[in-house]
C-alpha cells in the first residue's frame, strides 16, 4: 500500500502562483510514474502533467509553459509549479502515483493510487 499526502492548495489571484506537493509514503514499493490531475465542477479529471522515474515529463496541452512538474526520487515526492494561473485553473487538483510493492511473494502488479484531492481556486 502507498499513502499519498498532498499539500499546497489555496486561494490565488488570476496571474498568481501556487506550489502543490506530494509526498508518498509505504512499505517496500516502487514508484514508477507520478502525476497531478484535476477535476473541476461538473467536468471530468483530466491529467496536467505527468514525470517518470527517469524524470521525463508530459503536460496537458491546457498547460503549456505554465505549469512545471518535478520529482525527488530519494524522497517520494512530486510537486507542481503553477505559474500565470487563470479562473479556468479552478478545480480540486489529486496527485497519483503507478506503483508496485515488495511482499514475500515478490514484486506485485503496478497500481494507481491517488491522493485526497487540494483545492486551488483562482479568482479573477
Amino acid at each position: 500500500q502507498v499513502q499519498l499526502v498532498e499539500s499546497g492548495g489555496g486561494l490565488v489571484q488570476a496571474g498568481g502562483s501556487l506550489r502543490l506537493s506530494c509526498a508518498a509514503s509505504g512499505m517496500h514499493f516502487s514508484i514508477n510514474a507520478m502525476a497531478w490531475y484535476r477535476q473541476a465542477p461538473g467536468k471530468q479529471r483530466e491529467l496536467v502533467a505527468s514525470v517518470l522515474s527517469d524524470r521525463s515529463t508530459n503536460y496537458s496541452d491546457s498547460v503549456p509553459g505554465r505549469f512545471t512538474i518535478s520529482r525527488d526520487n530519494a524522497r517520494n515526492m512530486v510537486s507542481l509549479q503553477m505559474n500565470s494561473l487563470e479562473p479556468e485553473d479552478t478545480a480540486v487538483y489529486y496527485c497519483n502515483a503507478a506503483a508496485i510493492s515488495w511482499s514475500r511473494t515478490g514484486w506485485g502488479p503496478e497500481i494507481d493510487y491517488w491522493g485526497q484531492g487540494t483545492q486551488v481556486t483562482v479568482s479573477s
